[in-house]
């Protein structure tokens, strides 16, 4: 499966200029000719895309997270992590479902693609992962404390409406499952094992 780059709504210009480059952002800047016809400088960050994978197990349970990682507290979330510089996005979420998890998968649905950031030129990828197996111990970073929680369907969107639940780019589409019905049998069937 070849997954394609989201366009940025905002891209950066051609003539930009990294000002900066981090561990993780680089920061462009470029000249803006305002309306007025005066000029102001403009930046966006650039780091590196994400992928954020649901396992669903051959059962129907879905595989959650607890994580800590430092200076931060406990948080619920899932698999995932940064593409690699030169790695395709679905090894990516290979990559980081087996490492934070254990599991492997049989089929990856690509749910969800979006820069939800127009000032950071940022994609996150959100898969579903069907026929999740154990085949591997979780083989963590450094800064990862990783548990693994498994949930039904029901608990699954209970527990990614609290708070603290880190992968904010699905809410949307749970609010609008419990509002609508057929946004809720659509999203059941995604997570509905192979």
């Amino acid at each position: 499966m070849e997954i394609e780059k989201v366009k940025s709504r905002q891209p950066i210009p051609e003539n930009a200029k990294r000002v900066f480059k981090g561990k993780i952002f680089d920061v462009y800047q470029w000249e803006q000719k305002m309306y007025d016809g005066s000029i102001e400088i403009f930046e966006k960050l650039k780091r590196p895309d994400t992928v954020v994978v649901f396992p669903v197990l051959p059962d129907g349970r879905i595989i959650l997270t607890e994580q800590e990682q430092p200076n931060r507290g406990l948080f619920l979330g899932t698999a995932g992590g940064r593409v690699e510089n030169g790695e395709d996005i679905i090894e990516a979420a290979k990559r980081e479902l087996l490492e934070e998890t254990g599991y492997k998968a049989d089929e990856y649905i690509l749910w969800k693609a979006e820069q939800i950031i127009d000032k950071i030129d940022w994609n996150i990828y959100t898969f579903v992962a069907k026929g999740a197996k154990k085949i591997a111990e979780q083989e963590l970073d450094s800064g990862e404390k990783i548990k693994l929680k498994l949930v039904n369907f029901e608990e699954f969107i209970e527990v990614a409406l609290n708070e603290n639940f880190e992968e904010k780019q699905i809410i949307p589409n749970l609010f609008e499952a419990k509002l609508y019905p057929e946004k809720m049998q659509e999203l059941k069937k995604l997570f509905t094992p192979k």
